[in-house]
């Protein structure tokens, strides 16, 4: 049995999917993904930090449209940002899962969710099958 250690380097995303199905989710795989999380992670607080530091800029408004324009302008932004900050939330489970060995396993069926998956939607917990099935389910119960 072939132990894996840690590269001194970070694999490639090539490297990454090259490597055999049996590796799947291995120390490597995982501080990978580890890495491009916490990556994501910050470069998403920045811009949060970013765009609460420019909604704190007030400007005079000329007149009641500007206010207007500006008011409505403000409310995308905040709703934008919440939207971030769940995606922040959602990446901070992602590395508790991580941390607890659990990443990279479908919440529902205990599959793999796949690397390429995984690399397109680092966040997500349900395979694509499961994934599927929840949105098909979604599409029956919306409202007509």
């Amino acid at each position: 049995m072939k132990i894996a250690t840690m590269p001194d380097t970070p694999l490639s995303r090539e490297e990454l999917l090259a490597q055999p199905a049996e590796s799947y989710m291995n120390d490597i795989q995982r501080a990978y993904f580890r890495d491009l999380l916490e990556r994501q992670r910050e470069e998403l607080r920045r811009h949060i930090d970013a765009e609460f530091g420019a909604l704190r800029e007030v400007e005079p408004a000329s007149d009641e449209i500007d206010l207007a324009s500006r008011e409505e302008q403000r409310l995308w932004q905040l709703r934008l940002l919440e939207r971030e900050k769940r995606l922040l939330d959602k990446i901070d489970e992602a590395l508790s899962r991580i941390a607890r060995g659990e990443y990279g396993w479908c919440e529902e069926s205990g599959d793999p969710i796949g690397l390429r998956r995984l690399l397109l939607r680092p966040t997500a917990t349900l395979c694509l099958e499961a994934k599927q099935r929840q949105e098909l389910q979604e599409r029956h119960q919306r409202p007509a």
